[in-house]
């Protein structure tokens, strides 16, 4: 089964985490949900600083 990374240093989606896993987020199922990486990361980071605030 193929995995989907997102390399944030070249901002590029790569399959079966070719790079330096320093690199990477992932593993993601589909190629679109590697894509949206940063905004999940963006909702997740959120929602945590909300919890921070309770």
């Amino acid at each position: 089964m193929t995995e989907y990374w997102y390399n944030v240093k070249t901002h590029e989606i790569e399959e079966d985490a070719m790079s330096d896993w320093t690199q990477l987020i992932g593993p993601y199922k589909t190629r679109e949900e590697a894509e949206h990486a940063l905004e999940k990361v963006k909702q997740r980071n959120d929602a945590w600083d909300a919890q921070d605030d309770d």
